[in-house]
């Protein structure tokens, strides 16, 4: 299976600090979170990985190079200064991800949980990853009936940011910018998304706050 890290936002969140380190290399207790992310992922099995690069990409491409370091393949996806949110990144990324199911792992998230999730049976779109509800948020994602991710006006769960997919989700889709929320519900209302809780660590990272909090932990 390949992943791909979705790196190219330019974390408008975690500003001020931003402003001159991009998310995915934010440190936690010394380590950026895309150093992380990587030595999951090889421990899990990947052999390769696609880093899609936008605000300050340059910096990441340099810190982690062809992925030798980390026994890894790493493949960019660059997209300079038009940077296409979560679901146009993963469609410009599709010729590099192959056929087959792929992760996918939002760069600024701090987790443990094991990879990769299931892989989507045939007639799904994709398999997601929730998470309890955490305080910061007024109300979840998602909620999980026998295993199906549904929507719920009182939704108990968070979209973690890690998912499988499979290619099939992105057709029909155009070349350009567009978030991948909108189709998540849809495919959801539609009953075409697997999922699993993982009630382990895990953090967004999106706040300095957030962040200096778990760096004092």
């Amino acid at each position: 299976m390949i992943a791909m890290i979705l790196a190219a936002g330019r974390g408008e969140r975690l500003r001020p600090i931003t402003e001159t380190t991009p998310k995915a290399l934010v440190e936690v207790h010394g380590r950026s979170l895309v150093d992380r992310h990587l030595d999951s992922l090889k421990a899990a099995g990947i052999e390769t990985v696609v880093i899609n690069l936008g605000w300050l990409g340059d910096q990441v491409a340099e810190r982690v190079g062809s992925g030798h370091a980390y026994g890894l393949q790493v493949i960019y996806s660059p997209e300079g200064d038009n940077i296409l949110e979560t679901g146009g990144g993963i469609l410009r990324a599709l010729p590099l991800l192959g056929d087959a199911p792929f992760l996918v792992v939002n760069a600024d998230i701090l987790t443990d949980m094991p990879l990769p999730p299931a892989a989507p049976a045939a007639s799904d779109l994709g398999h997601l990853v929730l998470v309890p509800r955490p305080a910061h948020k007024r109300q979840g994602d998602f909620d999980l009936q026998d295993g199906r991710v549904r929507e719920s006006r009182h939704a108990a769960y968070t979209f973690s940011g890690v998912a499988v997919y499979r290619a099939e989700f992105f057709a029909g889709r155009e070349p350009g910018r567009f978030p991948l929320a909108p189709m998540l519900k849809s495919a959801a209302r539609e009953g075409r998304l697997a999922g699993s809780l993982y009630e382990g660590l895990w953090e967004d990272v999106g706040t300095p706050e957030r962040l200096a909090a778990l760096n004092q932990s």
